[in-house]
């Protein structure tokens, strides 16, 4: 009998995020514009204090303002932004020949597109370490004499993007570079074919070298710690430990309460039908342009792997998937990957192509389409708004309620895929992943063995048998495209969402009845205003987290608001 799945947790994976790219993870650690790409190098810290209400300017601005009184640093900082800005664009060069491969591209151009992208990482890898780069950095003393706390901020981040990647030789961007690709375009065959001893061999190399690339660009960190800190910057592990320790000591008891009750039966007018993949395309794009897409900078596509992407503001690419047994697929994915565009649609023009515009970590970049998937679209006062909608594209549903479809949405029942994992069991995916790639950089695990840990671990923290290694070890991109580090951000992105969306019900006078109407503007409005124009002015997401909710990252406000609401949903 069909069932009713979950919508895909994606920003990357579909990606990879990202965008699965092969070589755009090559900006991983650089911080490309894709977001969604592009997780933050080290940031520094001790840049000042930072005040906690930022004003941004949304639209540039014609001339440079003066950030020093002291003759001849403001024209070095404009140098060192103008060399900044022409690396990032080249990055987005590199951004969008990852978004046409994954939508428009020929399969037989993938050798091709590979070796473009290693030609033009080779190019940026050049100008990352330019000495004269380096000499308006160490002239500019991170900022020291700026008085302005944006300008310090690209200073400080200037300084480690090039402390990081000076670290690497050009022969080692370049084999990054081509190794995943290479890793990629074999992870595609062989997890079509369930052909896990094809896969092995490319995966212990990608491992091998990013042991290599953690240990020479982050030297006094733990080797892990060295791959985390690309996408989580002062996350460090043993503090993931503690909090994936206490999460998962009370969530597997909630699991078994919940799968336990009487379940909820979806009314099989959402599982037994088809739902038109066209009609789909539409309803989801009229909400997607609700909530506050703006179509005129971005635009909507289809891939095998959704993600979102794009080279700034004016130019933010949303991909997703439709399945016709699934309608819940197609509309949470795309709200999904709202979110992210709606972070990248509402970062700051003025600092555009600098580090401070960027998203702060792929954590705080999750959080934002968290927040409106789970908070929003999973919540009970979004189906008010929604109800109408699907019953006007799919009629065969009039008669299913809005409590009806809001269930259906948050049914839970364990699985085998991650991106079909309902909303309580996702974060155990996360911690099987997590301790395995931290197994695997410390080299206390070998690669051989993954599908046997694998196996044994989804069978003990989710009572799920694995059929074979294409649905298990080998049913993520990530580690295949070098985003090794990557899966702890989902769930701090999860947590950080119930902080932010908590804060802003307190600020935001009657925000849930505003969402039952289609209001969605005051939310987006808050967010943009508290976190996408911010970007990387604060130097950790603790510090944008105390700015914005008044408390650092707090594990419990999630545990407090997953047991609320599914106590509530299934009567325990």
């Amino acid at each position: 009998m069909a069932t009713l799945q979950r919508p895909p947790r994606r920003l990357i994976p579909g990606f990879v995020i990202l965008a699965v790219s092969t070589m755009l993870l090559v900006q991983l650690a650089r911080r490309s514009p894709v977001l969604l790409v592009a997780p933050p190098g080290t940031a520094a810290r001790g840049a000042g204090a930072l005040v906690r209400n930022v004003a941004v300017r949304s639209a540039s601005t014609s001339s440079s303002p003066i950030v020093s009184a002291i003759p001849g640093i403001t024209e070095k900082y404009k140098s060192l932004c103008d060399r900044l800005k022409e690396i990032n664009q080249l990055s987005g060069a590199v951004a969008i020949l990852g978004w046409d491969e994954q939508t428009m591209m020929p399969p037989g151009a993938a050798s091709s597109r590979g070796q473009q992208k290693a030609a033009l990482a080779a190019i940026i890898h050049e100008k990352q370490t330019d000495e004269n780069l380096a000499s308006l950095i160490q002239e500019l003393q991170e900022g020291k004499h700026l008085n302005c706390e944006f300008a310090r901020a690209n200073c400080r981040d200037a300084k480690r993007d090039y402390d990081l990647e000076s670290s690497k030789s050009k022969e080692m961007a370049k084999l990054e570079a081509e190794l995943e690709a290479d890793c990629f375009n074999t992870w595609v065959t062989a997890r079509k074919e369930n052909d896990w001893k094809a896969m092995e061999p490319k995966l212990k190399k990608m491992f091998d070298l990013k042991r290599e690339i953690a240990k020479a660009t982050r030297p006094d960190l733990p080797t892990y710690d060295g791959a985390l800190d690309a996408f989580e910057r002062g996350m460090p592990s043993s503090k993931l430990d503690s909090i994936f320790s206490q999460l998962k000591k009370d969530l597997v008891p909630l699991v078994k309460e919940v799968t336990s009750a009487k379940g909820y039966k979806i009314p099989p007018e959402l599982k037994d039908h088809d739902f038109d993949v066209k009609k789909q395309a539409e309803m989801c794009i009229e909400i997607a342009k609700d909530i506050g897409f703006d179509i005129s900078r971005g635009r909507f596509d289809v891939s095998a792997h959704p993600f979102t992407g794009g080279v700034g503001p004016s130019d933010v690419r949303i991909t997703t998937r439709y399945s016709p047994k699934n309608w819940a697929e197609g509309l949470g994915g795309t709200i999904h990957e709202v979110g992210h565009a709606l972070y990248e649609q509402g970062r700051s023009m003025e600092h555009q192509d600098l580090p401070v515009s960027r998203a702060l970590s792929m954590g705080v970049h999750e959080s934002q389409s968290l927040l409106w998937e789970r908070m929003v679209f999973q919540g009970r006062p979004f189906w008010d708004y929604a109800t109408p909608i699907i019953h006007k594209y799919f009629p065969h549903t009039k008669d299913i309620t809005a409590d009806e479809l809001y269930k259906a949405v948050n049914h839970v029942q364990p699985g085998l895929i991650r991106t079909e994992a309902d909303e309580l069991t996702y974060p155990l995916h996360i911690m099987l992943r997590y301790n395995l790639e931290k197994s695997l950089m410390e080299d206390s695990v070998d690669v051989s063995c993954l599908p046997k840990i694998w196996n044994e671990d989804m069978k003990r923290s989710l009572g799920v048998s694995v059929p074979s290694d294409a649905d298990g070890v080998m049913q993520d991109v990530h580690w295949n495209v070098g985003a090794i580090g990557y899966f702890p951000s989902y769930t701090l992105g999860a947590m950080m969402a119930v902080q932010f969306y908590n804060e802003a019900k307190k600020q935001i006078p009657d925000l849930e009845s505003k969402i039952s109407k289609g209001e969605f503007g005051p939310l987006k409005d808050w967010l943009n205003q508290k976190v996408h124009q911010v970007g990387s002015l604060y130097a950790s997401p603790d510090e944008l987290l105390i700015a914005v909710t008044g408390k650092p990252l707090d594990a419990g406000c999630f545990m407090e608001y997953l047991q609320e609401k599914y106590s509530k949903l299934y009567s325990l």
